[in-house]
């Protein structure tokens, strides 16, 4: 396995392996991998020949108070969980390499990212989706993979790939939870013992908002009332958004007739932690 820097090297490695016939899977991710991300690299690997990991983290996506400089990085360790997973390639390149002097192409996309993590961290889907849109440029993937996990993240990809005509497959997968139930993040490395525990909280409001959907449960309005009583009975817990919305269109509805996504945003202490569950009829 290699790691490289620059988008040359990235398409020199690409433009061999295709001139062999070969297929390429991408996992993009932020690094400071966990068994979330070790999920998508072995699903790339059982679908393609080849797989190139992205770990950028990518300050287009930040605001101005987010957790950029902050955010954990560990690229002796990632390199080491993706070469035991058998990826092929990673591409860890600097900022400077992703956006050069007098960048100012962008990638922004409507409805899909107004709701959910748009309204509340508006610059951030303008970053991922520009981001994202160079990863699939730069390495021309026949399949890319995300989790669920970002389930809004996934839906406007697959909206980005439909709308702008790309020519690669979008692979969603599941979340992946700790044996308690927390959704793997890296993010959690920053929760103390106590913000730890409390965080187990928004995984049994989705586990009580998801059974009352199971159960027959159709207003939405109800079933959100429900899972934020839940959270707010954790002292530490300070509710971003809780929201069930069209799982197409990420417009909130207020009766489940169709598939949805039910999402929740929570602060513990002052991290920023998420979850969700799907449901269709």
């Amino acid at each position: 396995m290699k790691v490289v820097k620059t988008v040359k090297e990235v398409r020199d490695y690409v433009n061999s392996w295709k001139k062999e016939g070969l297929t390429v899977g991408l996992v993009p991710t932020m690094g400071y991998l966990h068994e979330g991300h070790g999920s998508l690299i072995t699903k790339a690997k059982e679908g393609n020949d080849r797989v190139v990991v992205s770990i950028f983290v990518n300050p287009m996506q930040f605001g101005p108070t987010e957790d950029l400089e902050s955010y954990p990085r560990d690229l002796a360790k990632d390199s080491k969980y993706c070469e035991e997973l058998g990826a092929d390639l990673i591409f860890n390149p600097e900022p400077s390499e992703m956006y050069a002097d007098g960048f100012c192409s962008y990638v922004n996309m409507d409805v899909l990212t107004e709701e959910l993590c748009g309204l509340s961290r508006p610059v951030h889907f303008k970053g991922v989706c520009t981001v994202v849109n160079k990863l699939f440029n730069i390495v021309k993937p026949d399949r890319a993979y995300f989790g669920e996990k970002d389930a809004q993240q996934l839906a406007i990809i697959k909206r980005m790939v439909i709308d702008l005509n790309m020519d690669l497959e979008i692979i969603g997968c599941p979340i992946v939870r700790e044996e308690d139930g927390l959704a793997k993040s890296s993010r959690n490395t920053y929760l103390s013992a106590e913000e730890r525990k409390a965080a187990l909280i928004l995984s049994k409001s989705i586990m009580a908002g998801k059974k009352m959907a199971e159960d027959g449960e159709r207003d939405a309005t109800k079933i959100v009332a429900e899972m934020k009583k839940l959270i707010e009975s954790e002292p530490l817990a300070k509710i971003d958004y809780v929201k069930i919305v069209d799982s197409l269109t990420m417009q909130q509805v207020a009766k489940i007739e169709k598939p949805i996504l039910c999402a929740i945003a929570v602060y513990i202490g002052k991290t920023r932690l998420i979850d969700n569950f799907s449901f269709s009829l």
